[in-house]
């Protein structure tokens, strides 16, 4: 490549670094902002008198706290049944021979395609007789397992070679023992790539726990977090609340980016 062309294609991966970057730097900065600085100049981004103010007052609000607890009850609870579930279903799918076996499993992918907001009128219904509307079960239930999880743990199980479950078998192993001290140990970027995804999807879910929690204890971070501007207005105070529930799901990508990148590229090879 000549050097004009290096130098334009540094140029536009500079504008898209700054483009992703930008949300980041103005939730950060707007999170040591006075609240009377963005009174003053709402386009005054660089604080020039920073302040923890707004995570000390984040802290005091015994709202918060309750929100934060929510989030990880209805993030957790379904991040490890996933890694089991669809871990389990994906060995079925990928290695085990049944009548209506690929039948079943495209027929689930295809319900991936009907949008969750034309779902959400009859699950509520649903819901609302089993009076689960403003508790964990209505969106812990929904979360159990997911398609996706089932379709990325089977691709990547296809690579693993039949043989290793042949010679198990040989040695007197059954089912269980196969799945558990050979399939699991090899599909660990899968897994991994699955419950980033979970957790990722479940902790910044906005529209599911909105439908379903009315009440504002019962409330997760996400939509907490929406209510306080309409509330307290002070952009300061929404912004430190996003950096402190950004700061979970960054510190998970990061310590599982590895197994995530290697489980992101070998799910596509088959």
């Amino acid at each position: 490549m000549s050097i004009p062309g290096k130098i334009f294609v540094l140029f536009m991966l500079l504008i898209l670094a700054i483009a992703f970057f930008g949300p980041f730097a103005v939730m950060i900065m707007g999170s040591v902002q006075k609240m009377r600085d963005m009174a003053a100049d709402p386009l005054a981004w660089i604080p020039m008198d920073p302040t923890i103010y707004n995570f000390s007052q984040i802290f005091t609000q015994g709202s918060f706290l309750r929100w934060f607890f929510n989030s990880m009850i209805i993030t957790v609870i379904p991040v490890l049944s996933q890694l089991f579930l669809c871990t389990l279903l994906g060995y079925i799918f990928a290695k085990k021979q049944f009548i209506g076996r690929e039948f079943i499993f495209w027929s689930m992918m295809a319900i991936m395609m009907v949008p969750n907001q034309l779902l959400i009128i009859p699950k509520y219904i649903m819901f609302a007789k089993f009076e689960w509307i403003n508790t964990y079960w209505s969106v812990i239930v929904l979360e159990l397992w997911t398609i996706l999880g089932v379709f990325l743990v089977r691709q990547f199980m296809h690579s693993i070679p039949t043989e290793l479950e042949q010679a198990a078998y040989l040695d007197g192993a059954n089912d269980f023992q196969i799945f558990l001290r050979i399939i699991i140990p090899l599909s660990m970027p899968a897994i991994a790539t699955v419950g980033t995804f979970a957790f990722i999807a479940n902790w910044n879910d906005l529209f599911t726990p909105l439908i379903f929690m009315t009440k504002e204890d019962m409330y997760p971070l996400t939509v907490g977090l929406a209510s306080l501007l309409t509330r307290e207005g002070n952009f300061g105070l929404q912004m430190a609340g996003s950096v402190i529930s950004f700061i979970p799901t960054f510190l998970i990508f990061l310590f599982f980016q590895r197994y995530f990148t290697e489980g992101i590229s070998l799910s596509g090879m088959k």
